[in-house]
Order: C-alpha cells, then structure tokens, then sequence
C-alpha cells in the first residue's frame, strides 16, 4: 500500500520524465524546422557549385551531380584571368577597411555609451540619422571631394572614409558598451585611469563579442563591394575581386561561360565561408547580446 509522502514522491519522480519528454520533442521540431530552412537556404549555394563543375554542354542541365566533374574550370579561370592579384587587392582594401572601421567606431561608441557630454543625445540622433540617407544622394559629392584630393584610381576612396566610422556599427557597439557594468569604469578611474585607457584596456576586451561581428559584417560588404571600385579605379592591376570578376564576365569570348562564371564566384565565396566559420561564435554572440540594454 503506497503512502501519501512515497506517493509525491511518485509524481515528483515522474514529472521530470514528463518534461524531459516535451523539451526533446519540442527541441526536435526546431531542429527540423531549421535543418529544413537551412537547405532552402543553400539550395542556391549547391547549385553554384554544381555548375561550376560541369561542363559546358550540360550547364542547362537539371542535373545536380556533374557528370564528369570538370575541376578543369577553376585552373582555366586562374589561367585566363589576374584572380591572385585581384584578390591580393581585395585583402588590402578589405583588411584597412575593417581595422579603421571597428576601431574609430568603438572609439565613437564608447563616450555615448558611457561618458556624459553636453547635446549628448541629440549628437547621437543625428549619427543614426545618417543610416536614412541613400548612398546615391551623397555619391556625387563623396566622388568630388575625392577628385579634389587627387585620391581617384588609388584605393584610398575604397577604405579611407571608414576612419570616420559608421553609423550603424556606432549603434551596435554602443548597445554593447551598455551592457558593461558602470562599476568597471568607476574603479578604473579610482585607480587613476584616464578615458582613453578605460576605453584600450577594460572596455575593448569586454566588447569582443560584438567587435567580431562588425569585422565580419565589413569584411563581407567590402569584399562584395563592387560599385565602389567601378567608380574609381580605372587601372586593370588595381581592380579588387568583384570588378575583375565582373570584368572576367564581360571579356571577348567568356560572355556566355557560365561554368568559369560560376567558378569565379565560388572562389570568391570562400574566404566569406571559411572567416565566417571561424567567428562563428562570437559572432553569434555579438548579435544576440546587442541591445539587451539601452
């Protein structure tokens, strides 16, 4: 005969099966759920692979699996095209880009985020009010300043205004910096410490997270970036990757090769794969903790 105490004792037993139960299915359903969206998502992925990898006569095919598989097309495309230099050319222009821009834009965060200063608010509204303005309206006169300081067919134009920052990223590491406990700052300057060293040596290793998602966040558009370099650079050995590519596409007799087209691009995709991978958890992190205070 079971007593009242063995009884609860039953149900309590039972009852961490019976949530352990529904968290599994629930856990499951959202795998699948993701598991689902995540091949809709590469579908198009596959598909550039696939046919970067066929040949000629079967580009149109609705085969997915190339039938022989033509790894020929990567050395033709580096054979008939300045792919190492321009990609040597994208890695500069890139890793100046993402450097200037992570750093100045923290250095811009940090005081609206933790420092007090007159007009303090209305400074930081007219800075995401910027983000508002379509990049054709200020394309003419960016082009123009650049003309008058002698810079166009250099790379200067391509990575030089992010010494200035960027709106967005001042939001997202300033969101960050939020989060950041005002008693580090406080003990900082007790001990001594001026701003600029808060901000080097407390500040800049707590933001970590959200330093690396604006890396990847600029390394991407840079590396992508297309319009800008077809507006200043004129000279063939300083394209960057996506102008030459582009270029590549566009040359007497590869207008219709669809094979190395999607050969190029798959090795212009790689870098993007390989660093996203890399920071994949801080990115994340960086991402999911943005904006928990404000």
């Amino acid at each position: 005969m079971t007593t009242k105490p063995q009884a609860a004792r039953v149900r309590i037993a039972a009852s961490p099966r019976k949530l352990s139960l529904s968290h599994i299915a629930e856990r499951f359903l959202i795998y699948l759920l993701l598991s689902v969206l995540s091949f809709v998502f590469l579908v198009p992925f596959f598909w550039l692979v696939s046919t970067s990898l066929k040949p000629r006569a079967q580009i149109f095919a609705s085969n997915w699996i190339p039938d022989p598989i033509v790894w020929g097309n990567y050395a033709e495309v580096l054979r008939n095209t300045d792919f190492v230099l321009w990609t040597r050319n994208s890695l500069i222009v890139t890793f100046l880009a993402v450097v200037s821009v992570a750093f100045s834009s923290a250095l811009v965060a940090y005081p609206f985020a933790k420092m007090s200063f007159p007009l303090k608010g209305p400074l930081f509204a007219l800075i995401l009010a910027t983000m508002m303005l379509p990049g054709a309206v200020t394309m003419v006169p960016t082009f123009l300043i650049w003309k008058k300081l002698n810079a166009v067919n250099t790379f200067y134009p391509l990575w030089a205004g992010n010494l200035f920052g960027s709106a967005f990223y001042i939001f997202m590491l300033r969101q960050f910096f939020l989060t950041i406990p005002n008693d580090l700052k406080e003990a900082a300057i007790v001990d001594g410490a001026s701003h600029l060293r808060i901000f080097w040596s407390v500040m800049l290793p707590l933001v970590k997270p959200a330093m690396l998602a604006v890396i990847l966040f600029e390394f991407v558009a840079k590396w992508n970036d297309y319009m800008t370099p077809l507006i200043y650079l004129n000279d063939p050995r300083k394209y960057t990757l996506p102008l030459g590519v582009a270029t590549f596409m566009n040359s007497a007799g590869f207008e219709t090769r669809w094979d190395l087209w999607m050969a190029s691009s798959v090795l212009m995709t790689i870098p993007i794969i390989i660093l996203f991978f890399l920071g994949q958890r801080f990115f994340i992190e960086g991402i999911a903790t943005t904006g928990l205070k404000g």
